[in-house]
């Protein structure tokens, strides 16, 4: 019968901590290069996030919806309040005239041109 050793018990959970990292770490870098599904009726646009819910495309003022969803440039979701300035961005206009997605775009989708309708 085979005897384990105390000193082989106490490093499996360093052994655990360290293949966990290694893989989060693989699969985040996997996950990277896979290009975001953005619909290709979001119109490619110049945004300006004032604040209170009020965009402005160009010179045309325009809310956002009440449920409107922004991501930023890594996918997250923002809230509406902490997005300012302006970006690069693809959005889609819902049937009110208000703003209800938003994709703040990468400056790799920025380069790419736009996809055909």
């Amino acid at each position: 019968m085979r005897r384990f050793r105390l000193n082989s018990l106490m490093r499996l959970p360093a052994v655990f901590a360290a293949l966990t990292v290694l893989s989060v770490s693989l699969s985040g870098a996997a996950l990277a290069g896979v290009p975001r599904m953005i619909p290709p009726e979001a119109k490619k646009v110049v945004m300006d996030f004032a604040g209170n819910g009020a965009v402005a495309v160009g010179d045309k003022a325009m809310k956002l919806s009440p449920g409107a969803q922004i991501r930023d440039a890594e996918n997250r979701l923002m809230l509406q309040g902490a997005v300012r300035g302006e970006y690069r961005v693809r959005a889609i206009v819902d049937i009110n005239g208000q703003v209800s997605r938003v994709w703040i775009l990468t400056p790799q989708e920025i380069a790419a041109p736009d996809p055909k309708q």
